[in-house]
């Protein structure tokens, strides 16, 4: 799975996420980031290493089974497939988000 095409997937859910105004940050390992900033409309996605709200830390796989419904976010958190830093309330809200 690329990267390209995990990010195609989250734009397409963000377009869903009306009132998520905050930034958030996924660290895959590898140098490789996704970051989000909800603040905008649309909400801008991009690959660098910028501060956001919560940063969630996962790996591409684990992110892509998310995004496919395969693997529930709260059970890869429990399994510390999923780790999260900064606004756990946040990280939830996301949660609802990405997997519908």
């Amino acid at each position: 799975m690329t990267l390209d095409t995990i990010i195609s997937k989250i734009r397409q859910k963000m377009i869903y996420a009306k009132g998520f105004d905050a930034t958030v940050l996924f660290d895959l390992g590898n140098n490789e980031f996704i970051h989000i900033d909800g603040n905008q409309s649309p909400p801008e996605l991009s690959t660098e290493d910028k501060e956001a709200d919560v940063t969630l830390e996962t790996s591409t796989d684990t992110l892509n089974a998310i995004l496919d419904g395969t693997q529930d976010p709260n059970v890869a958190f429990l399994m510390r497939k999923l780790k999260v830093r900064g606004n756990l309330k946040l990280a939830m809200k996301l949660n609802a988000l990405l997997e519908s």
